[in-house]
Order: structure tokens, then C-alpha cells, then sequence
């Protein structure tokens, strides 16, 4: 989905944006071009479907995605209405150009050439299937970050989880894996799928780190007997702020106190050792926080 809030036009943050679509759009296209059309694998997505049918028939990869990803825009448009926006119909175009592009001065060989040997192709298999993974992850999490969708078979499972209720997160597996499994009866080749998915699992975990970054911070929220003590080691020690919030226990009916904090992840070590030795008993919750904005964080 595209980001509810309208950029300025020409602004200094619409300009970012653009330029990480589009730095986004090539990046994947490299890593589709590069590391996984040219050794038969498919990790989902309508740009899967096509290479195995550039396998098959020697159809142009691009021509076929933008095929399947036109229809598919103008379903996604009819179900889902203004969850697609110019960002996502921009992306459904760029990338087939960039491939275009590619394919005309490069051509379909794999960067990295294999020797004539059983062993050394599947080393490159491997490693194409890891740095496909990367570039694939890298590209898609630029394009995310820009506020788009790469549009395709996503459309798909958005609109089944429109009408199913399943989670969106499921719905994109099972699709892309369905579309992994059709390189077997393809090329007759089980290794095939079982890269594609390497490329889908490191692409995935590339994608978390380019959209909630690598230093991510953690919401903490502490229980404990000696909350005092807590709190001024967070204060004082960690130069942090804390929140107390007054609660009760369902089950002992006594009051409590909850400290609520933002820490760092090198910071959160630093006070579960300091938890521990305070108060063993503390119940301690650490949440995942993707984006903390206000003072002492990112500005808004």
C-alpha cells in the first residue's frame, strides 16, 4: 500500500522517494537479471512465472511480467480501490524497462560463469541464490520505503485476504511458493525450488532491515517489585526517559507499577543485566518498534 499521506509536490522528501523507487526498481531488476533468470529459478511473483516461461518458450521475461502485472493493476484497482496509487503503477512499469534495458546491452548470461563441472554449478547456484536473495531483498525494501508496491502476485494475496481474512503475510507465502514449485514440473529439477526459496528467505530478512533498519529500538515494559530502583537506573545511568503507568494484577488484585521505555539494542542489554540483578522476579516484555519518532528519536 501506498502511504496515506500526500507528499508535497517537488519537495525535498518527494524527491527522496522517487529516487529510492527508482534506485529500488533497478537494484531488484540486477538481482532478477543477474542471479536468478539466467539458472532457471523462480522466487514467486509475477517475474517468477515469467522466467520460467522465458525457460520454456524463450519469451522475454519483462514483455510477460507486464502482461500478468496490467491485468493484475487493473483488478487490484477494481477491488481494493486507493490502495494503489502513481508510485505502485510507476514500479509496475520501471522494472520491465530496466530489464529491457539490461537484456538489450548485457544480455541473459549469469554474472557469474560456471565451469563445466556438476560441482562448481552448484556452487554458483548457491551463491547466485544468496546474492539474488540480497539484491532482491534490497530492491524491494527501497521500493517499500518509498511508500509503493511492487504490485504483481502481492495483488493477488491482497485481494484474498480482502475476502478470506487469512493474514496477508500467509497469503504472500503460499503464492509465492505455489509459483516456486511450478520450476519441478517446469525443468523436472528439485534443487530449482529449493533456491528460489533461499532467495524468498534472505530476500524477506533483507527486506525487515531496509525498512526498520538495523539499529531498531525496543519497547520495554518492566514489572517489578523494586520499579524505583529500575527507573533510576534508566534515568540516571542510561540518560533515557521512562513512563510509569499505574496498573493492577487480574489475577492478585494488587496495584503495580509499569515502566514503559525506548531503548537501543545495545542499550537493552545493558539493563536485562541490570533488570537481573535488581529483581529477578521482574516481568520484562520487549517489543519490536520499526519507527520512534519524537524527541530523543527521529524528528517527525
Amino acid at each position: 500500500m501506498e502511504n496515506g499521506r500526500q507528499e508535497k509536490l517537488f519537495s525535498k522528501e518527494f524527491f527522496r522517494n522517487y529516487a529510492l523507487l527508482a534506485g529500488g526498481c533497478f537494484i531488484f531488476t540486477l538481482g532478477a537479471v543477474l542471479f536468478a533468470e539466467p539458472y532457471g529459478f523462480a522466487p514467486g511473483g509475477t517475474y517468477g512465472i515469467a522466467m520460467v516461461f522465458h525457460h520454456l518458450f524463450g519469451w522475454r521475461t519483462e514483455v510477460s511480467a507486464l502482461c500478468m502485472d496490467i491485468p493484475l493493476l487493473l483488478v487490484g484497482i477494481y477491488f481494493l480501490g486507493g490502495k494503489f496509487g502513481i508510485k505502485t503503477v510507476i514500479c509496475t512499469f520501471l522494472i520491465p524497462l530496466f530489464m529491457w534495458i539490461i537484456h538489450s546491452t548485457y544480455g541473459f548470461a549469469p554474472l557469474l560463469e560456471p565451469e563445466v563441472t556438476e560441482r562448481s554449478m552448484l556452487q554458483e547456484q548457491m551463491l547466485s541464490s544468496i546474492f539474488g536473495g540480497v539484491t532482491y531483498g534490497l530492491g524491494l525494501g527501497m521500493v517499500f520505503r518509498s511508500g509503493a508496491t511492487s504490485g504483481g502476485s502481492d495483488i493477488i494475496s491482497m485481494i484474498l485476504n480482502k475476502f478470506t481474512h487469512i493474514s496477508l503475510g500467509v497469503l504472500v507465502m503460499i503464492v509465492d511458493c505455489t509459483i516456486t514449485l511450478t520450476t519441478v514440473i517446469a525443468f523436472g529439477d528439485w534443487r530449482l525450488p529449493m533456491y528460489s526459496w533461499i532467495i524468498i528467505i534472505i530476500e524477506g530478512k533483507v527486506i525487515d532491515l531496509v525498512v526498520d533498519g538495523v539499529f531498531s529500538n525496543k519497547t520495554v515494559l518492566i514489572i517489578s517489585q523494586k520499579s524505583d530502583e529500575i527507573q533510576d537506573f534508566i534515568i540516571n545511568d542510561m540518560q533515557r526517559g521512562a513512563t510509569i503507568m499505574e496498573a493492577t494484577g487480574a489475577f492478585s488484585g494488587e496495584n503495580k507499577k509499569i515502566i514503559y521505555t525506548i531503548v537501543s539494542m545495545k542499550e537493552l542489554i545493558s539493563l536485562r543485566k541490570r533488570i537481573k540483578e535488581i529483581d529477578e522476579t521482574a516481568f520484562v516484555n520487549v517489543i519490536n518498534s520499526s519507527e520512534i519518532l519524537g524527541k530523543g528519536f527521529k524528528r517527525i
